[in-house]
């Protein structure tokens, strides 16, 4: 099991000013409640998407097991049109399938040009765009993307962290989310932004011992919840029904400090990526040193960052 487990705060009837002026510097995640989202919540039902989403093409994953592993890619990539995929999405069993007859189905909106173009359901999905309304905790300017999220049910994403700061806005079915610090990223096994460890309500220990020592943070989503996720929390999504959600992104930095070419959110920032850069060629350094050597200097380097650059304002 993971280390010392905490439940996410909720907040019936925060203010605008109350979440930018104090809640939101805490850089902590937080379950809102009472937030007008529009019409969405009652009018997403099946029939209603299906009808009014149209036999747009929409590029889905669909996975055969219900634990969904970006690194290992258990999944493979199809498309349909959104109608067919909401029906699809909805069903246990299904009489027309990709891969098996229990198959999962999980969307990601795209931008039209995913190369260019970053997701926004507004212009996606035009038709749907006055049933919801985003909560106006931030500036428009900083707005990123607003992505659209259909997953069936039973459906578990993989541990990731991402960039910018986000609302994760349930709009129907339910979802369990949990959520590990940035300061515990040492405990997740990393590739890249997502963690090794896909089970993990029943992790292996003796295989990824360390993640015993990560603080768990739990909330549980019913429709009409916005859960703020800010950047870097690492979080991990169970779909528990059918569910429909959107995330909002928002630039918490500069947009100068952002990957240009990023239309996702979650390409790390041009001075976090020029320093890992920096890094590998230091470390191709070291190894031309006998191993006794080389162990030293990099034990020196690793006290020296610890110093110069590890943060004592957070847990």
């Amino acid at each position: 099991m993971a280390g010392q487990r905490f439940l996410v705060p909720r907040l019936e009837g925060v203010s605008q000013e109350q979440f930018t002026e104090h809640l939101y510097p805490q850089r902590k995640p937080l379950v809102l409640e009472g937030i007008d989202l529009g019409a969405c919540t009652s009018k997403w039902t099946v029939d209603y998407l299906s009808q009014v989403g149209g036999r747009k093409e929409v590029k889905i994953h669909v996975a055969a097991v219900a634990q969904m592993d970006f690194i290992s890619k258990n999944f493979v990539y199809r498309t349909l049109p959104f109608d067919k995929l909401v029906q699809r999405a909805a069903e246990e069993k299904h009489k027309e399938f990709f891969i098996s007859e229990d198959e999962k189905y999980y969307l990601r909106s795209l931008g039209e040009d995913p190369r260019k173009d970053v997701a926004d359901i507004r212009k996606q999905f035009p038709l749907l765009e006055g049933d919801i309304k985003f909560p106006k905790f931030f500036k428009e300017e900083q707005f990123f993307s607003s992505v659209f999220r259909i997953s069936s049910p039973g459906l578990q994403l993989w541990t990731h962290y991402d960039v910018m700061d986000n609302f994760l806005i349930q709009v129907t079915g339910k979802k369990r989310v949990v959520l590990f610090s940035p300061r515990d990223a040492q405990y997740l096994y990393l590739s890249g932004s997502k963690s090794e460890v896909l089970n993990i309500d029943n992790p292996d220990l003796a295989k990824y011992p360390l993640f015993s020592k990560a603080r768990w943070y739990e909330c549980f989503l019913k429709p009409g919840d916005v859960l703020f996720i800010p950047a870097l929390w690492f979080h991990n999504v169970i779909s528990e029904e059918f569910g429909v959600g959107v995330n909002v992104f928002w630039k918490h930095l500069p947009s100068e400090c952002y990957d240009k070419t990023d239309t996702y959110g979650n390409k790390d920032p041009t001075a976090a990526s020029r320093a890992a850069q920096i890094l590998d060629r230091a470390l191709k350094t070291l190894g031309e040193l006998p191993e006794e050597y080389r162990d030293f200097y990099a034990r020196r380097m690793v006290l020296h960052i610890q110093d110069k650059a590890y943060s004592k304002n957070f847990e």
